[in-house]
């Protein structure tokens, strides 16, 4: 009974020095900084002086009573007095870290030459030559571990702080990668409150079994135990030279396991900066998707801006205002920015002033943006001429498949009529270049928002033969990765909200790319074009909608919520295909109409064109049709000039049958 009361007073005498300690230090960290300089300034100076005093007594046994104690005192103050001239004392001490002390190291390897020549011009004869050696050396000692311990303390301190206060979230982390990227990230993360860097993971079998900076370094095929093992929330590639392959067999040996992925930029995006905590961003979903990308052509990004007056319309867009972004990387003359609603042109309009303030190259670009739409066409010619447009990308569309489909003449008459005022007026102002922005979409639709974009297709290629100096082109690709309405944004904010994510249908697929890479090849297939053609964009293998949610869920640290696991965080919804929506996108029409280019991502597609004559007829009649709201006619059009075209109700009926079909088989 003794003893146990023995035991509880011993531990709560531990308890309360505990307190006590972290109390002393709270008020030593509140004090100003010059106070807390001033002190460890003050500290310094004494153990220097304490180090001098040993250094002579190793020395020579004893201090000799010869030497003043103010030549002592003056001679132990110069080392305290240089660190703070190289401002060792504006530092806080919670970030020291070794390049500190190397600074330190090279000033005392400095003061030993000093103190050598003060004892050979005889001020100091009277000390022996080793002894500035002996003093430096333990004061460096005292300096170095002094600090470790300050820090050391301190991050015992935050951390039993953090534990205090549940409301506060730190994760234990895993770093892909031990070398320079892997080092910088974890000195970057030391001085985070939301990670603890547990341990890295190297490919390179040497490095196994070793430590940085006091954490274990580990094996590739260890990483889903260390996961288990130390309740890892994250896991950070830090191998900025990582190929894409290599990414997606990490992902794939996680597979099952909720951790979040994250990943540090590309060795290029990095350029000269130090990896810092604002790099770490989720993983580039191109990783998700499996796709490869090829470096863009200089010489085809520049034919057709640099040094010339160049216009997008649409330009605030997702499309539109990334070649922006592109084209004024190029450096043309004069960049007219042509777009219907005023918030997107302002936004674009300040990103791109912004880009000439930050960077001299662009200074002398000249940006105009104008407001207005593409079915004003004595406007657009005036624009076009007096700005002296040389190139003229065309983005402006309605592109969302519900909304075009319940308003079928509106959404033609700004894609399809838009197109055919847009190009005549690049005619009349004699551009030499005109790219039409086209989708996949255009292929046999089932939607009128891919049949309104093929007819302007067809716009293109019938202007382009009455055409003598202005060289058409059209570029058709498919789902751009983050643009308004695409799925990985609203995925994503579905998770972020716990789900679930509503997909149409479980065997849906769509083409993806990112956004930078399609304007990246619609300026590169403008630059190919000799008039008339149509590119395809190479967009890789179809990706499956339902696989990409399950991967999304997985990197983002979450379990798919189903019948087999039905305590899951996200679930998946199926609603019912929309009005005119399709299973599968195609971006040809014919499999023989295919060529391919010397770039790797662009094919030239051979498509079948009508004389222009027949399509003017259609587009007279518009405007009246319009008036009468007289939607058969509209299809009746569609299906005489868009091969392919169907109604979605009937395709609906077709997947209708199909999986019922597949059902009574399975039945």
């Amino acid at each position: 009974m003794f003893i146990k009361t023995e035991s509880n007073n011993a531990y709560r005498s531990t308890g309360e020095l505990h307190q006590w300690s972290k109390r002393a230090a709270l008020l030593l960290l509140s004090l100003p900084r010059f106070v807390k300089c001033s002190i460890l300034f003050s500290i310094d100076y004494a153990v220097s002086i304490s180090c001098l005093f040993l250094a002579l007594a190793l020395r020579q046994g004893y201090v000799a009573h010869h030497v003043s104690l103010i030549i002592l005192v003056s001679y132990a103050f110069i080392p305290v007095a240089s660190l703070y001239l190289i401002g060792f004392y504006r530092g806080a001490s919670r970030g020291f870290f070794d390049a500190v002390m190397g600074r330190v190291l090279q000033l005392f390897l400095l003061l030993i030459i000093v103190y050598q020549v003060l004892i050979y011009v005889n001020p100091l004869s009277m000390i022996p030559r080793s002894v500035p050696i002996i003093f430096l050396f333990s004061f460096f000692i005292w300096l170095w571990n002094s600090r470790l311990i300050i820090r050391t303390f301190l991050k015992r301190l935050q951390k039993t702080d953090r534990k205090c206060r549940p409301n506060d979230c730190c994760d234990n982390v895993i770093i892909y990668g031990a070398g320079e990227a892997g080092r910088e990230l974890l000195e970057s993360l030391r001085h985070s409150h939301k990670y603890n860097v547990v341990a890295y993971i190297d490919d390179d079998q040497q490095l196994t079994g070793a430590y940085l900076h006091g954490k274990k370094i580990y094996a590739d095929h260890a990483l889903p135990l260390l996961i288990e093992k130390f309740a890892v929330a994250q896991v950070i590639l830090a191998m900025p030279s990582m190929s894409r392959a290599r990414k997606k067999q990490i992902m794939d040996s996680l597979s099952g396991i909720s951790v979040k992925i994250k990943d540090l930029p590309s060795l290029r995006e990095l350029a000269d900066e130090r990896v810092t905590v604002s790099h770490i961003r989720p993983v580039d979903i191109l990783d998700v998707l499996e796709r490869d990308t090829v470096e863009p052509v200089a010489e085809l990004l520049q034919k057709n801006i640099t040094g010339k007056n160049v216009l997008v319309t649409g330009a605030g867009g997702s499309i539109g205002s990334e070649l922006c972004r592109q084209i004024i990387k190029n450096k043309p003359r004069c960049l007219v920015l042509y777009e219907q609603s005023e918030y997107a042109l302002y936004t674009i309009d300040q990103e791109l002033r912004n880009k000439k303030t930050e960077n001299i190259d662009y200074q002398d670009i000249e940006i105009i943006s104008i407001i207005g739409n593409v079915g004003n066409e004595k406007k657009l010619i005036n624009i076009f001429k007096i700005n002296h447009i040389n190139t003229i990308y065309h983005a402006a569309a309605y592109k969302h498949v519900p909304i075009v489909e319940s308003n079928p003449f509106e959404g033609t008459i700004n894609n399809t009529k838009g197109t055919y005022h847009c190009a005549r007026a690049a005619i009349q102002a004699k551009a030499d270049t005109f790219v039409l922005i086209s989708t996949d979409k255009a292929v046999r639709p089932t939607n009128i928002m891919g049949a309104s974009k093929r007819l302007a297709e067809l716009v293109c290629q019938g202007l382009s033969q009455h055409s003598s100096h202005t060289c058409f082109s059209m570029v058709r690709f498919g789902n751009v990765l983050g643009s308004s309405g695409s799925v990985v944004p609203l995925f994503t904010k579905q998770i972020e909200q716990g789900g679930p994510i509503t997909i149409t249908h479980p065997d849906i697929t769509r083409y993806f790319m990112t956004i930078p890479e399609a304007a990246s090849l619609v300026i590169q297939a403008g630059a190919m074009a000799f008039g008339g053609e149509v590119f395809v964009l190479d967009m890789g293998a179809p990706v499956k909608i339902v696989d990409l949610a399950k991967r999304m869920i997985r990197l983002t640290g979450c379990e798919l919520k189903d019948a087999s696991n039905p305590n899951g965080d996200i679930e998946i919804v199926f609603t019912g295909l929309r009005p005119g929506e399709k299973l599968y996108e195609e971006l040809i029409i014919g499999e023989d109409n295919i060529e391919t280019t010397f770039h790797p991502l662009i094919m030239q597609a051979m498509e079948h064109s009508f004389p222009l004559e027949d399509i003017e007829n259609v587009l007279f009649e518009f405007i009246e049709k319009a008036k009468q709201q007289d939607v058969a006619w509209l299809k009746t059009q569609f299906r005489a000039f868009v091969e392919g075209y169907r109604e979605g109700d009937d395709v609906r009926v077709e997947v209708e049958k199909l999986t019922s079909s597949l059902v009574d088989e399975i039945g």
